[in-house]
């Protein structure tokens, strides 16, 4: 008798197990994310891995414009551009003639410290892009990397450091939750022809850019048009992109104040012809001049300025 009460007792505990363990899990576990969900995710952890690397924008520790003439640059307090202590004394000199800017050395010459390119540095007239910077000749010295940039009619030494604070006190980034109301189909309008648009920067210059078109999308019931240029293949962008530069109601509040950038695939019939595209806010994201003072981001046109708020994508960035 005593051995059949303890079976019945361990048959009616094992089914209580059986029964409510499932359930107790799946409200722990919840709903999967679904793919949609999981590559919004995995865009968003290699975004935060761009901005880490060694000559990411967090690695950005100044910007230093260009005068006619020679300007020095080096640790030395002789110097007009003064690098950090850890670098040598005097690394070279930039020279700004007109639209050419030429990298002699320093009074004792180059020490071998400098690479311009990877290889040791020589007198040299340094190749300076107008609309882009990624074939702009890289100089460095140990954790340093800086080239020129041109931005409007001013020419610049921006300087990168994959020692700098911006490094190494990174705390991660804030997002809105995804939310798939937020992605949308939009309409694509070509422009026949391309229009040329005027876009301010943050540090006070101003650029031409082509526009091709216009996407028309609704949100809340309502009509809305955005502008975009076209963002050529980089390194984070193998492929051509719309480039979108906005800004809406949440930039007074939880997002970068300035504006946000969000980057497209092309429309489904080119740039040229009447489609669609998708425009997915959940991707919105800071431009460099959320991360750091040093950078010259362009501000939205006034048509790209919303009314509305868009409570997805990236938030503010708070420094630590």
């Amino acid at each position: 008798m005593r051995f059949d009460r303890h079976f019945h007792a361990a048959k009616t505990l094992f089914l209580l197990v059986v029964l409510f363990v499932p359930v107790f899990s799946q409200r722990n576990i919840g709903p999967k994310p679904s793919v949609w969900e999981r590559e919004i995710i995995e865009w968003r952890e290699e975004h935060a891995a761009a901005l880490q690397k060694p000559d990411g924008w967090l690695s950005l520790i100044g910007l230093e414009w260009l005068q006619a003439g020679d300007t020095s640059f080096g640790s030395a307090a002789d110097n007009k551009i003064h690098l950090p202590d850890y670098a040598p004394a005097h690394l070279g000199v930039l020279r700004l003639e007109g639209e050419t800017v030429t990298l002699l050395p320093p009074r004792e010459g180059f020490t071998g410290a400098l690479l311009t390119d990877g290889k040791p540095a020589e007198q040299q007239i340094l190749f300076v892009g107008k609309d882009s910077d990624q074939n702009n000749p890289r100089l460095t010295a140990g954790s340093l990397k800086m080239y020129v940039i041109k931005r409007g009619d001013r020419f610049g030494l921006r300087i990168k450091d994959a020692k700098s604070a911006g490094l190494i006190h990174f705390s991660g980034l804030k997002w809105f939750k995804p939310d798939s109301s937020y992605r949308v189909i939009a309409r694509w309008i070509p422009y026949q022809p391309q229009v040329m648009m005027a876009l301010d920067t943050l540090v006070g210059t101003r650029y031409t850019t082509p526009v091709p078109g216009v996407a028309e999308f609704r949100l809340g019931n309502k009509r809305y048009r955005l502008e975009p240029t076209i963002e050529e293949p980089n390194e984070e962008h193998a492929d051509r992109k719309l480039f979108f530069i906005i800004r809406d109601l949440t930039s007074k509040s939880t997002t970068y104040g300035a504006c946000r950038f969000l980057y497209t695939d092309l429309p489904d019939h080119g740039l040229t012809e009447p489609g669609q595209l998708v425009l997915d806010f959940n991707r919105l994201e800071n431009p460099p001049c959320a991360y750091t003072t040093f950078a010259t981001c362009p501000l939205p046109p006034p048509g790209n300025r919303l009314k509305i708020a868009i409570p997805a994508g990236e938030k503010r960035y708070h420094y630590k």
